[in-house]
């Protein structure tokens, strides 16, 4: 197959550009070019409209694959949110005083997640963790923390691997390197499996007065074990540490809020981002009073955490998400792309794992080369018009017929991808599985 149109395109240009001028290519390693498909994933767009995506060539693809990340829930430049983030640039969006959306938002967090009583509000994921295990720290007087799962780049978090530089690798992302992260941090964010509860409690004996937080997603792949969390959360309470459950991605998935409202089992802080705003940049954490006023003993403080697009963005998404019921179209839209999946698997018979909340849905090749199939399946997608990957992130932006066209391309490419041979399956270099270093070009 020959591909010289996406080698030679804009957007292929920008990208070797930008090696040269940004360390790592791009702000963001999910999207990397080289996570989907080297030298050919278009790495930039000129514009994005609901589920749609026009690259710097002009050339439009239905986006069938993460939705900038899990960002945009409602779909790409919702004209309700963008409206009212519109008249809210007309009104300022910074200015001496503070705005009223933000407590109008925490207002309503508050109110679907009525165990809480306080919110503190940042821009990105990563740094509203940071904000959460401060938090946790300044309320305990200790600094260790335990945790489960992927929670970003910060220096709390990366101590993990100053220890043992493969600390991190069962928790998602491996290959995360901690340089520039101080050894005196060593010892100070320790991992643990999930769901094995008999392991933590023996990680953890004879330190028990020194954990400040317990740390995790509650679900991430799938739906957590309802006995587990429980059990986290009566080891919290027993050793006086904070629960923190970090929802940047489960987060609005499955239900308006916390997935933990579904569980009907409560932390003491939980922390979204991602979702919550339709893209906007908007991140949050909230919490019971009892842990959150610690945050008066130390200093947490952001000019560009009160602007009032944010706030106004977070409001707009949430009132929209609950009026159009998007929960039970994304759960719909999901569980449907893993039966196309399943039944084209059975069809072409390629062997297929198909895991994941229908919110959050993925596939897995059981192959001999399933990065390889990965790179194939999404190169040959693009060339049939969607922006697609092994995960699904729906959006209450796709509609029946974007599914419908969207069957049609997978039992195409799956029936490619059977009949060939594992030596003639790159058409580009193979993408990568994790973090890599990319040279300048």
């Amino acid at each position: 197959m020959s591909t010289p149109s996406f080698r030679n395109s804009l957007s292929n240009d920008c990208y070797r550009r930008a090696k040269t001028l940004i360390p790592g290519g791009t702000q963001l390693l999910s999207k990397r070019p080289e996570m989907f498909a080297p030298e050919i994933w278009p790495a930039y767009y000129s514009k994005a409209k609901g589920c749609r995506v026009w690259d710097l060539d002009g050339k439009e693809y239905i986006d069938m694959s993460i939705m900038a990340v899990g960002a945009c829930i409602l779909g790409y430049a919702d004209d309700d949110v963008d409206g009212a983030v519109v008249e809210a640039i007309r009104r300022g969006v910074n200015s001496t005083l503070n705005c009223p959306e933000e407590v109008e938002l925490a207002e309503a967090l508050i109110e679907l997640h009525p165990w809480f009583d306080m919110v503190r509000y940042a821009r990105g994921g990563g740094e509203a963790m940071s904000v959460a295990v401060r938090i946790a720290r300044a309320h305990t007087g200790r600094d260790v923390v335990l945790f489960s799962g992927y929670h970003g780049w910060c220096d709390w978090y990366l101590a993990a691997n100053l220890a043992d530089d493969s600390g991190l690798d069962g928790q998602l992302m491996p290959g995360l390197q901690p340089n520039g992260v101080p050894r005196g941090l060593t010892g100070t964010a320790v991992p643990f499996h999930f769901n094995d509860i008999g392991s933590l409690r023996d990680t953890i004996r004879g330190r028990e007065k020194q954990i400040a937080a317990i740390v995790i997603e509650p679900a991430r792949g799938e739906d957590a074990p309802g006995e587990y969390l429980q059990s986290l959360r009566d080891l919290a309470s027993e050793i006086g540490a904070v629960l923190i459950f970090d929802e940047i991605t489960s987060g609005y998935r499955m239900c308006a809020g916390g997935i933990h409202r579904r569980y009907g089992i409560y932390p003491d802080i939980a922390v979204f981002a991602k979702s919550m705003a339709n893209g906007y940049a908007m991140s949050a954490v909230i919490g019971t009073e009892q842990v959150m006023q610690a945050a008066q003993t130390t200093f947490i403080s952001s000019t560009n955490w009160t602007d009032r697009i944010g706030p106004t963005a977070a409001l707009a998404t949430l009132n929209k998400y609950c009026r159009c019921d998007t929960h039970t179209h994304i759960i719909t839209a999901g569980e449907t792309i893993k039966r196309i999946w399943q039944e084209a698997a059975h069809a072409s018979g390629l062997e297929l794992e198909v895991s994941g909340l229908p919110s959050l849905a993925s596939f897995t090749f059981r192959h001999t080369h399933p990065h390889e199939m990965n790179t194939r399946f999404t190169v040959e997608m693009l060339q049939r018009n969607f922006l697609a990957f092994r995960q699904f992130k729906p959006s209450l932006a796709h509609r029946d017929d974007d599914i419908s066209d969207y069957r049609d391309a997978i039992n195409d490419v799956f029936s490619l991808l059977a009949r060939t041979s594992p030596d003639r399956l790159l058409v580009s270099p193979v993408s990568h599985a994790g973090f890599q270093r990319l040279t300048r070009e």
